[in-house]
């Protein structure tokens, strides 16, 4: 006959008993995602088998995200995984306070939309955020969805868009100029800038509008059509390259985010195979730590 105890000292043990699975599954946890320790590592670690150690990661889960609402200089943007073309492909999108390295807010989605922005922006403010500037890429639905708000366009992603249309070693004139020009766009002013960009325009107007007969179609079209792109996306995003100008503390560029998306495309890399939902629990730990070396006490606070 088995005897079934119901006495404080028995509720005490597997009180303690849960609570250690829990620092159980929390370090397990710390070492997987920041310690970039495989499965099989920590197997060994802990002297389990892989199925038990797998079972404990998939128990985790990640605390709430804890606010504190402030006035904010927001840097925006997304980052992929899997190939873009691919109908399998998806994101995280991300709003991050540049000068605290905070992360305010995220989501999981198939591309970036204006409809995601508008929804940043929108928990963002009910959260009781004012958004000082934002600072994102050429996306459009960025500037639509942060309207009225001042945005600085990434001189960073800038560049990019001009070596489209020039190649980061051009052999026409008009190339290596706008090229010189873009870069640097770091070291100058909005009243310099504008000045060298409408003499380059002048210079080179009746180059760039150099048509050409296509011996395929029979019709003309523009000899240096990528030249001429890179330079209407200069003129379109120009007003926007110096809003730090005007509003002190705004980031020039979405590098912060950048090289926090390398960091997080980094530990994912290592632990391969991961379904899409095992990925987003990971990302989703390191979004909240804002860093993927976080303090013992930025770790107490998330894990």
């Amino acid at each position: 006959m088995v005897q079934r105890y119901h006495c404080g000292d028995c509720l005490k043990y597997f009180r303690a008993k849960r609570r250690n699975q829990t620092v159980f599954q929390k370090e397990l946890w710390k070492l997987y995602v920041f310690g970039k320790q495989t499965i099989r590592e920590l197997a060994l670690t802990f002297n389990k088998d892989k199925r038990t150690i797998r079972k404990e990661l998939a128990l985790y889960q990640s605390p709430d995200k804890k606010h504190q609402p402030r006035s904010v200089h927001l840097v925006v943007d997304g980052t992929y995984f899997g190939e873009r073309t691919e109908a399998t492909s998806w994101c995280v999108v991300v709003a991050r306070d540049a000068k605290t390295k905070e992360n305010l807010w995220w989501t999981f989605c198939s591309a970036e939309t204006t409809t995601i922005y508008r929804s940043m922006r929108t928990e963002l403010e009910q959260q009781g955020y004012t958004i000082l500037s934002v600072t994102g890429d050429g996306f459009g639905g960025i500037k639509h969805a942060f309207s009225g708000i001042p945005y600085q366009m990434c001189q960073v992603h800038m560049k990019r868009l001009i070596i489209k249309g020039t190649t980061r070693r051009p052999k026409l004139e008009a190339g290596v100029v706008l090229l010189a020009l873009v870069r640097h766009l770091k070291d100058t002013d909005s009243q310099t800038f504008n000045r060298y960009l409408r003499h380059y325009i002048e210079k080179y107007h009746s180059f760039l509008n150099e048509r050409s007969l296509n011996y395929l179609t029979g019709e003309e079209q523009w000899t240096h059509e990528p030249l001429r792109s890179a330079l209407r996306s200069l003129i379109a995003f120009e007003p926007f390259l110096f809003t730090y100008e005007q509003i002190p503390n705004t980031p020039k560029t979405t590098n912060s985010l950048e090289g926090h998306f390398r960091h997080i495309n980094e530990v994912v890399a290592i632990h391969c195979g991961l379904t899409r939902e095992h990925k987003e629990r990971v990302i989703q730990t390191i979004l909240l730590a804002g860093t993927i070396a976080p303090s013992e006490e930025v770790l107490r606070e998330i894990l």
